[in-house]
């Protein structure tokens, strides 16, 4: 191929045109959102030689690949065959929790295998996949979150986000000092950026507009789509952009984020955050995609102490795959956004001791099982049981999550993960054993781990085509 044409995709039928367009799907595998190991996404010959941090060449959006044909899904897994059967478990799983789960959750299985049903109906009458997921999205989601926010009372998280606002407000701070503390609700074990979403409710709004929950579940919905927008291979394509409206239909109707998001839980938005965050890590390393790759995940560590794990993780990927100066770029922006995010929305930690003993008490402390009042959640995970054997069970519990966070330390520097989906996957495994293993964590938190998985399979590229893998035909 001659150097001056790029990657332009010539589609004429000649032979010259056919190794034109076949050199350029290759090029564009290479630059693809997901890759199938841990080899660099890099372009070496193009992009500089692997670890220098050199920025790979813009792709033309405007040219379609073969992913973007007609009659071809961009995505695998939203395939209208794939999608019938995804709705299908998704049904099959709301069944069973509605048969053995009580009260807001059976309301929401109630709901949601109604949904899933009418989702796969669909599907099978006619090929409408995203009018199905968004069917999927209002009966599975909207409709039961609705319910339950009218016919249910605040829940005790939300009623603390609201206080924390309250807080803030009138004090400079979301945290009550230990003097101040009474009981386990007295504590706010969440960081200072989900004090916004109870800010409405402080300001004096009621109803669905001033409850925190119902703001959790609309900025959730928002960033999903913006990390699927992102991750979209050509911003120009009808097809991306419908693959990337379908993606974000099928994500927020699954069970994962679907019973979160009805039930009310706070762990949705910071998933979010860390799938945007691995949006902007997969695109070609620029100033701009390693700011807004490292300013999501310093957004979605102020939220909860959860996504901290994520920033070794993916400061490891980027020296691997792109160099130690993007690295540096990318956790620096991390860290700024949160220290600036916590002076921003936590003032008095500034000037008041007391202030800045209150957030450690209860955003560290507090979820470690570490102060005079505990959490009453159960669950039946083994960092629990422990806990529940006494004090020499609840130090041995802290000692294997700490063990834990050592040797994913150590994985990282022996083996760092080397681009976007094994730092996913990696994060994924790292977050497991660590819900497995802390001494104050409920099932719900595997909504982690869960949804990285199923960020990875619906962003998965698809198969090369035989047109693609075949022999050029004379």
């Amino acid at each position: 191929m001659a150097g001056g044409e790029g990657l332009r995709c010539d589609r004429s039928g000649d032979h010259r045109g056919r190794f034109r367009r076949l050199d350029c799907l290759a090029r564009q595998e290479q630059l693809s959102f997901w890759s199938t190991g841990d080899q660099l996404a890099q372009d070496t010959h193009e992009a500089g030689q692997p670890g220098s941090g050199g920025t790979a060449p813009a792709l033309d959006s405007a040219e379609p690949t073969a992913a973007c044909e007609p009659g071809r899904p961009a995505r695998p897994w939203l395939g209208r065959r794939r999608l019938m059967a995804t709705y299908a478990v998704f049904a099959a799983y709301a069944v069973l929790f509605a048969v053995f789960s009580r009260g807001e959750d059976q309301v929401w299985a109630i709901w949601a295998s109604c949904g899933y049903a009418v989702a796969v109906l669909m599907l099978w009458l006619w090929p409408a996949r995203t009018a199905a997921a968004l069917v999927s999205v209002a009966v599975a989601v909207i409709a039961p979150l609705l319910w339950l926010s009218v016919a249910y009372p605040l829940e005790t998280g939300m009623m603390v986000i609201d206080r924390s606002a309250t807080l803030l407000l009138h004090h400079g701070s979301p945290y009550l000092t230990s003097q101040q503390v009474t009981s386990w609700v007295s504590y706010n074990p969440y960081l200072t950026v989900m004090t916004l979403f109870g800010l409405p409710s402080a300001a004096g709004l009621g109803g669905l507009a001033g409850n925190s929950g119902v703001w959790i579940a609309v900025v959730t919905v928002a960033i999903l789509a913006a990390a699927f927008w992102v991750a979209v291979p050509h911003r120009t394509c009808a097809a991306c952009r419908r693959d990337a409206l379908l993606a974000t239909a099928v994500a927020v109707a699954s069970p994962v984020i679907g019973l979160n998001l009805a039930v009310i839980t706070t762990d949705p938005p910071v998933l979010a955050l860390i799938l945007l965050c691995m949006a902007f890590a997969a695109r070609p390393p620029t100033p701009g995609s390693l700011l807004g790759s490292g300013a999501a995940l310093g957004v979605a560590c102020d939220l909860k102490s959860t996504a901290w794990l994520a920033v070794p993780v993916m400061a490891a990927m980027f020296v691997r795959r792109d160099g130690t100066r993007a690295a540096v770029r990318f956790v620096a922006a991390s860290l700024v956004t949160a220290v600036v995010l916590i002076v921003a929305l936590a003032p008095a930690v500034l000037f008041r001791p007391a202030a800045a003993a209150a957030l450690v008490q209860n955003s560290v402390l507090f979820p470690l099982g570490l102060t005079h009042d505990k959490t009453p959640a159960e669950s039946l995970l083994p960092g629990h049981l422990l806990t529940d054997l006494g004090t020499a069970g609840h130090v041995l519990s802290v000692g294997l999550l700490l063990a834990v966070g050592l040797a994913i330390a150590v994985s990282l520097v022996i083996r760092p993960p080397g681009d976007v989906p094994a730092a996913a996957r990696r994060l994924a495994l790292g977050l497991t054993l660590m819900f497995l293993l802390g001494p104050a964590v409920r099932f719900g938190y595997f909504i982690y781990p869960l949804g990285l998985i199923g960020w990875l399979a619906l962003n998965q590229g698809p198969d090369p085509g035989p047109s693609v893998a075949g022999p050029v035909a004379g």
